[in-house]
Formats: structure tokens, sequence, C-alpha cells
């Protein structure tokens, strides 16, 4: 804690500087899950790399401490020799608690919990103005605070530490496998299993226009004796999109950490698109298993900015009513032929907010008020520039024409006025700015937007331009990372019977 406090305040001194002088300046975290293009440089930057410690972890009134760099697999494995665990854990290891509540991070047990912040008790926060302030959602004088700044990206202040709330868990997850025929019946199965009051996590898989998998999934303490758990941490195991695509058997038990990361190896499945790259890499079990240091998300993030590829593969994360999913999942067919999808049932949140919030068209029912789902839209693009600027545009259209909403994390190409028509109009945001000194930060949209003209005009370094070196220049960088000795040695990953 000693340390926590010394980096904290020497952080206070230096935004205060920055605020004297009215600095805009950017954070650097260390890492990044987002496939924005990377800022220029000529703004100030900020290093809180060195807040990624676990400070404690309090088994009396199951809450954790975290500084905002912590990951999702460090969190868990601090947690679970309590016996606890986070309700909310972002699928994929590397994914931090401040990225979490600064961004939008909602998975597979939001149906039930909410999005990541709403499993946070309370926020630690050096504010532009370098004041040091902490604050929770119920707070009567900052809780404007919480509310703007879970979603904000960090344009409010810098979060510095997190109170987060714990639950009881399981050794296992009982997980089921509902296989849907149609659209409509995955959207129908998932509608049904949120309100089963067994199901401590949904989530689905469309595999095409006539196959997809809901998956459910149930904490437990007891497996029958004959029961094998089931892995997907090992690298001979099967990637688990996969295994779910082919799964026969309607119930399994998977070790608890081994739910929460089942996604880790081959990112859900964008892993398969470095196949579809190197051509001469045939995607079999035996390459799965070969290459597997290479295919974690923490790698494959690294590869993707590395070769410059981000630039041509779609990464897009929308919130859509129930009423209106087959229809964007026909579009999504039609216009982008990317396959599979994710489907993640979702708590509702109204506005203002800058998490994503849904409406229906005029003429559609809504039947469901306080849920939404969330579809998963990874795959390649165009590869030219402007075309890829334009079916990402296309998509944000009918995207709101269907009364859905974008997460902020991906290439992001709306106007200042669409923008922020989009969230009620941004006066309710610079009234917080202005409160809480933030004035001078760049705004929401200055730090997710891209400029369509630019990058569609934008012509990639001639090496990342060559099929395959420009793949190999990307592996080359996440090597230089280390990253791959993360999951080498995890200490969540499951290691037999106790």
């Amino acid at each position: 804690m000693d340390k926590h406090l010394k980096t904290l305040h020497s952080l206070s001194k230096t935004l205060t500087t920055l605020h004297q002088t009215r600095t805009p300046y950017r954070i650097n975290h260390g890492s990044t899950n987002s496939t924005r293009p990377r800022p220029s440089s000529g703004t100030a930057t900020v290093d809180i790399s060195s807040l990624n410690n676990v400070l404690s972890v309090n088994k009396a009134t199951k809450t954790a401490l975290v500084e905002p760099n912590v990951p999702m697999d460090k969190l868990v494995e601090a947690t679970l020799p309590h016996g606890l665990i986070p309700p909310v854990v972002m699928e994929f290891p590397g994914i931090t608690a401040g990225g979490g509540f600064a961004g939008t991070a909602g998975e597979s047990s939001s149906f039930k919990h909410g999005f990541f912040d709403d499993t946070v008790r309370q926020v630690e926060m050096v504010l532009g103005d370098g004041k040091i302030v902490r604050f929770g959602p119920d707070d009567e004088e900052k809780g404007d605070l919480f509310r703007a700044a879970a979603g904000a990206v960090g344009t409010l202040g810098v979060t510095t530490c997190l109170e987060i709330r714990l639950m009881d868990a399981k050794k296992y997850v009982k997980t089921r496998y509902h296989r849907a025929r149609s659209v409509a019946e995955a959207v129908e199965v998932i509608r049904r299993e949120v309100r089963n009051d067994d199901n401590d996590y949904v989530d689905g898989i469309l595999f095409s226009r006539d196959h997809g998998v809901v998956v459910t999934g149930e904490l437990t303490d007891v497996k029958p004796r004959a029961a094998e758990p089931r892995t997907f941490s090992r690298a001979w195991d099967e990637w688990f999109y996969l295994h779910a695509q082919n799964q026969q058997q309607s119930e399994e038990y998977i070790p608890l950490a081994e739910y929460l990361f089942r996604y880790d190896r081959g990112g859900f499945w964008v892993g398969a698109a470095a196949f579809e790259y190197f051509k001469f890499v045939p995607f079999t079990r035996f390459f799965r298993w070969f290459l597997d240091d290479f295919l974690h998300t923490r790698m494959m993030y690294r590869a993707l900015h590395g070769s410059g590829e981000s630039a041509r593969f779609v990464v897009q994360d929308v919130a859509m009513p129930f009423e209106t999913t087959e229809a964007f999942v026909d579009y999504t067919a039609e216009s982008l032929n990317i396959w599979p999808l994710w489907l993640c049932p979702l708590r509702r949140r109204a506005p203002p907010t800058f998490h994503p919030f849904t409406t229906v068209p005029e003429g559609v029912v809504r039947e469901e008020e306080d849920m939404m789902l969330n579809v998963g839209v990874w795959g390649w693009g165009p590869d030219e520039p402007a075309r890829f600027v334009e079916k990402n545009r296309e998509l944000e259209a009918k995207v709101r024409e269907l009364g859905g909403m974008k997460w902020l994390y991906a290439h992001t190409y709306y106007a200042p006025d669409e923008f922020w028509d989009m969230y009620n109009g941004r006066g309710w945001y610079d009234e917080l700015r202005e409160k809480y000194n933030a004035g001078h930060l760049p705004s929401v949209w200055d730090k997710v937007h891209v400029d369509p003209e630019a990058a569609g005009n934008k012509k990639r370094h001639w090496l990342k331009r060559q099929v395959p070196l420009g793949g190999f220049y990307g592996i080359w960088k996440s090597i230089q990372s280390k990253d791959y000795f993360l999951h080498r040695n995890a200490a969540w990953k499951w290691k037999g019977e106790e």
C-alpha cells in the first residue's frame, strides 16, 4: 500500500502541473485490448503502467482492492485461494480492471450481474486538476462522476484503484449446450435461459444462419464421479468454439477458471483468421498445438497491431435489442459474410451513459425492457482502405437504424454531431467535465474517433503490405513482448483433482 500511495501522490503532482499549463495528455497503461489506431505523437503521456497490483483481498467483506492495470487472470489468481471470484470476469485474461471500468465490459455473467462497473463499490481517481478523490455509485456528492466515468474511457480523470465486490466461488461450472437451428431460435433460447435462475453464465455462438449453440453455465462444487473435467487451457485442448460447434454431449463440467478464460486460446475464433492469412499453414489441431504460444489473446493483439492488419480487420461489438437482432444478423451475413458471431445477453442501462444502450425502431414492439444482446462481429473486411471504412460506416448506420449501439473500443467513424446525438447530446457530459476540472482533457469523441477520410487514404508501410512478411513482422513484435510466458506460467490453469 505504501508503494501505491507514493505512486498516487506522484501522479497527483504530475496532473496538477499539466492542469496548470492546460496540457492535454494520454495515459500509458502498458497494454491495450483496443483495435483503434494508435494515437499520433505530440500529446503528453502519463505512464501509470506500474499500477498493476492486487492490494488486498478481504474474505470477510468479500471485496478486493485492485489497481487499474491488474489483468483478469491475476485478479482471479488472487481471489480464488480465498474461495472468492469477481461476479463479472472478462473472458480475455489480459483485459484489466481499469479497462473494464473506464471502457465497457459486459460478459456472459452480465445478464445477472450487469457490466463490470456494476461490481465496483468504490473508485479512487486523480481528477484533471490533480485532486485525489474517492467515491462510489451511491455517493451523494460524486455519484454522478461514478456513473459518467464508467465507460468514459478515462476522460474525466485517472482511475488509480478500484474496490471490487466478490462472490463465493465454486469448483466447477456445470455447462450445457443448446442447439439452435435458426437465428430466431438462438435468440429465443437465450431469452429463455436468462430467466432461468439456475444459470450463472449465458452466451451463444452463431456458426451460420441455421446453426447456433447457446452455452449456459451453473456454478457447482458437485461433479459426478464418472464425469471428466473438461479443460481449454492446454496446448492440445480443442479451442472452445470448435468444441461447442461439434458438441454432442449436452452437459459437462469445466473447472471454474478454465470456464472463465475458455475463449483465450484462439481469441474466440479470431485466431482462425491467422491461418487464413498464412495460407501455407493448415488449420488443423496439430498446428493449433504447435503454434499455441502465438494463439492466445495477448499475443494476437500484439501481432495484430504490429502487422498493421487491424486496418482491415473488422472488430466490432454492438448492443442490439432482442427484437432486431435477427435483422442485424441478416445484414452482416449479406454485407460482411462474417461467421461465427457471438451473442451475449446484457442488462440494459438507461442514459445518460457511455455504455451502449438500445432503443427499438418505430413500429417494433419491445418485449425485453431490461435486457439487450451483444453481437460480436469479428473477421476480415475489405483490403482496400476506403472500402474498409465504407463497410464500417455502413455497419454503424445499420446498427443505429435497428436501435443498437456500438462498443467504443474499436474503429469508430461517427462525425461529432452524430456521435453526441447518440448519447443524448453532450451537455450533461460537458457539465461534469467542468465540475471535475477535466475540460482540458480529450473528450470521449476525441479518444475514440477515427477520421474516415484519413483512414480511407492511409497507406500502410510497404513491408506490412507484403503477405506474409507483414504477418511475420507482427509475430516478431509479439515475441518481443514475451507475453507467451504469461500463459505458460499461469497459476489459474487446472492442475487436476485435489
